[in-house]
């Protein structure tokens, strides 16, 4: 049984050797083949194509796509997998993606030929919830600008927030979205002593430490508003004008998830009109930011360059976690996370 990983600037070659080697003792046969891109901008420029425009956006060098219809299992985390590549791998029967997003992989074309599609839930989740109480504390506690401020030779305590710097204890911290990045972070915040309220029409289960509430509930009573959902269709632009006109006053929003989640345009309008006040942001309409950007000219933001998920650990597990389920798979066990609806029917 062969294995192909495609490696890339983040998960390169030797990560990818690591985490499937677990998979020798099932007789799986792993090579693995470099996505190669000069510089991360490149390779952050073709993701966002992508994202756009779907696996056809993007075309992989012949050193990728030869000879490729040997492999049972392609592995990858960003490269894209077109139509095209998945006709020309005959034998394929099962797309591993080291992430959660599949839309470098034209799943429809996949799910027509009876190959399944599996993702890796969670697996920079921890990262994502860090950066995201990092963002927290750094736009209501100034951190950033601070930084700034003194890096420019000046001393300044003169911020937005100056007349009401408040403390997470005891403040109400809504949760959009309470998968494995909003669990992770309730509780980080309930150490710290937060009420945590959370927005999520498809969770399941025990939530605490969260009490479930209805958007707009979530929009007017949260200190902090932190986006945690996954943007389709029916979420594209879950968090519009009317959302962010109900939020406080002494609020602060912030987003490590998509950009689409929320109206850009129209977050920039409450900052400029200081309605809110204040944002932290780790993703943008279009990336990277251009020069001109409104954002770049407001003084009650905090902005990263979509970083959140981009650590060492979330990028060495990945193909670790990836290849604990393709064990389970070929051992005929269960639960995987499989995104397409087809069995995969691989086993040894």
């Amino acid at each position: 049984m062969k294995l192909l990983a495609i490696s890339d600037h983040y998960i390169p070659s030797e990560f990818m050797q690591q985490g499937f080697s677990s998979l020798a003792d099932l007789g799986v046969e792993v090579e693995v083949r470099r996505w190669e891109h000069p510089t991360l901008v490149d390779l952050q420029e073709a993701n966002l194509a992508i994202e756009q425009g779907g696996p056809d956006a993007v075309t992989l060098p012949r050193e990728v796509t030869d000879d490729v219809g040997g492999f049972d299992i392609v592995c990858m985390q960003f490269t894209p997998l077109a139509s095209s590549f998945i006709q020309a791998a005959e034998n394929l029967k099962v797309i591993g993606v080291l992430r959660g997003g599949t839309e470098n992989v034209a799943v429809d074309f996949a799910t027509e030929r009876g190959i399944a599609v599996l993702n890796t839930p969670g697996r920079n989740a921890r990262a994502v919830a860090e950066c995201a109480l990092g963002l927290i504390l750094s736009e209501v506690r100034n951190i950033a600008r601070s930084h700034a401020t003194l890096k420019a030779g000046i001393w300044s305590r003169d911020y937005p927030n100056r007349a009401a710097i408040p403390e997470l204890n005891e403040k109400t911290v809504g949760l959009v979205g309470y998968g494995s990045v909003g669990r992770l972070l309730a509780g980080y915040l309930q150490a710290m002593g937060s009420r945590i309220i959370a927005y999520d029409p498809f969770v399941v289960g025990d939530t605490a430490p969260a009490e479930m509430v209805d958007l707009d509930t979530l929009m007017r009573e949260s200190d902090v508003i932190s986006i945690h959902a996954r943007l389709t269709a029916e979420t594209q632009h879950l968090i519009g004008e009317q959302q962010l006109r109900l939020m406080k006053p002494t609020a602060v929003l912030v987003n490590t998830a998509r950009s689409g989640l929320i109206d850009e345009q129209a977050l920039v309008r409450v900052l400029q009109e200081r309605a809110i006040m204040g944002a932290a942001l780790d993703v943008f309409d279009v990336e990277p930011l251009p020069a001109d950007h409104a954002l770049l000219e407001l003084d009650n933001v905090t902005i990263v360059p979509h970083i959140s998920g981009s650590t060492i650990d979330a990028f060495r597990n990945s193909p670790k976690m990836m290849a604990g389920h393709l064990r389970r798979m070929l051992q005929g066990q269960s639960p995987l996370p499989i995104v397409n609806g087809i069995e995969p029917t691989l086993r040894v």
